[in-house]
């Protein structure tokens, strides 16, 4: 089975109908038919022949076309049955020669199995991301210590601008924070609605995460997220305030705060990732202390 031309939207169209199916709103379904900006978003992966690449929402592969085509190894992780029915014909030859594997499902629910506990990290991790989806798995993956050595990532315009956002500004968010924690993040190119069929309402902004080789690491990763997402959970309230509404326990928090060196009526959006991984650090020692009874 020959791909569709990708810069065609009556033949996309074309293919969907012939087949019975719809667009799905719910899974963040646009297809990218500027054949420029596609070989622009692959440039930025900065992949050759071997590659290992994860990809996420392929739709009906025009980027992956494009990642076979440059030799890459591609694991892509679709969740529409459908659209994995089509690409799975699309490739099969590809598929044949160990070069394509399709992995069906939710990719939240899905991606850990395929890291083989956390042993077999692909160098690249790439996609077309609806919001929702783009946080969780930033998250996921680095709380179980896995961080891809370049990714690139297209989302909506005003979550790219949260991903790459500094202390400080009113962007700056938990997305924020997750993002700067674990990689150097950029944006690579705008990308209008005119460049997507069906058209989105919204924007698109494409950023390329770089792995940072002086990662800041932490007693509890896990532990970390959580903190750092409470402290952002009211944006209007200070740090004490909503660290004692995590913790549940006013006088815990005060003495956290003291101890990390952090006023308690500073808001979340001025503090570096630096003071939110200290205090996550103070959280977990003066709770083993409080559990030993020290």
């Amino acid at each position: 089975m020959n791909c569709p031309d990708y810069n065609s939207p009556a033949e996309l169209k074309n293919i969907l109908d012939s087949n019975g199916f719809s667009m799905q709103k719910k899974f963040g379904q646009n297809f990218l038919i500027n054949q420029k900006a596609r070989e622009k978003l692959i440039e930025a992966l900065d992949v050759k022949e071997g590659t290992t690449v994860w990809e996420v929402g392929p739709g009906l592969g025009a980027m992956t076309s494009g990642l076979l085509q440059k030799g890459t190894k591609l694991t892509v992780f679709e969740i529409d049955r459908g659209f994995a029915a089509l690409i799975k014909g699309f490739f099969e030859q590809e598929a044949a020669d160990n070069q394509f594997n399709i992995v069906e499902g939710d990719v939240l629910k899905t991606w850990y199995n395929q890291t083989a506990d956390g042993q077999n990290i692909p160098e690249r991790f790439f996609g077309n991301l609806p919001y929702n989806i783009a946080a969780t798995i930033i998250a996921d993956t680095i709380e179980n210590n896995i961080r891809f050595e370049r990714c690139v990532f297209t989302v909506q315009k005003e979550v790219a601008v949260r991903m790459c956002a500094k202390p400080g500004s009113e962007d700056y968010s938990s997305l924020s924070v997750l993002c700067g924690w674990a990689y150097d993040v950029k944006p690579l190119m705008d990308l209008s609605g005119s460049n997507f069929w069906p058209k989105p309402n919204v924007d698109s902004r494409a950023v390329v995460f770089t792995k940072k080789e002086d990662f800041p690491n932490c007693i509890n990763p896990k532990l970390f997220v959580k903190v750092q997402r409470a402290l952002f959970s009211s944006r209007r309230k200070t740090v004490r305030n909503n660290l004692q509404s995590f913790l549940s326990d006013s006088n815990l928090a005060e003495k956290c705060l003291s101890i990390a060196q952090i006023d308690p009526m500073l808001r979340a959006e001025v503090l570096t990732i630096p003071q939110m991984l200290k205090l996550s650090d103070v959280i977990y020692e003066v709770r083993n202390q409080q559990k030993e009874g020290k």
